[in-house]
């Protein structure tokens, strides 16, 4: 049996509640289970700590316009790509269960995908980086406070560089002020001229 859980809350803003660090493997199942029937509800699990986020509309237009303007990167440069969006990565064995924003394998499908990223509109204190590390995704962008920050994977974990590794002629500048422009159709317009020329 599924318990919807009723959130009263404005679709502009999202919410984050954070559950501490008491919870094993089996109980946060259950939760999951209870809250299956909760829609705009995303759960995240890490070494016992549960986050429950409600994603308002600023955080998907943000998700949204940067797929949109990534996959037109990956088409104008000829790189094959895999959306996989937000599909769960979880696994008991490594105490987290989570979705990304947006995920992608570059290339070809791997073990996991090669890209996550995560928009960050409220703050919160599960590990960001510890649950990718677990899966060895080897980069994550974080869009927080109107800047986007990337981090790569090295054998100590994960490191903030200023250019994506994996797509190292990328202009995250130009990609950050594209995302930013109210209107989509002058948004990929700016963009997408830019990389032409």
């Amino acid at each position: 049996m599924s318990l919807p859980l009723h959130i009263e809350a404005n679709p502009q803003q999202e919410q984050r509640f954070l559950l501490p660090g008491i919870y094993d493997w089996q109980a946060f199942e259950a939760l999951e289970t209870l809250l299956s029937d909760s829609p705009g509800l995303r759960i995240a699990y890490l070494d016992g700590w549960i986050e429950l986020l409600t994603l308002g509309e600023p955080h998907e237009l943000i998700k949204s316009s940067i797929a949109m303007l990534l996959e037109a990167y990956f088409v104008a440069i000829g790189l094959e790509f895999i959306p996989v969006g937000s599909a769960t990565r979880r696994g008991k064995e490594k105490g987290t269960s989570f979705e990304p924003d947006e995920s992608y394998y570059l290339g070809e499908r791997k073990a996991n995908p090669d890209l996550a990223i995560e928009v960050i509109l409220t703050s919160g204190n599960l590990q960001k980086l510890e649950k990718y590390r677990r899966f060895a995704i080897s980069e994550v962008w974080l869009w927080e406070n109107n800047a986007l920050k990337v981090y790569h994977l090295q054998t100590e974990g994960y490191i903030e560089v200023p250019r994506s590794q994996l797509l190292p002629d990328l202009d995250l500048a130009l990609l950050v002020r594209c995302v930013q422009i109210p209107s989509r159709l002058e948004s990929m317009r700016q963009f997408m001229g830019a990389i032409e020329a």
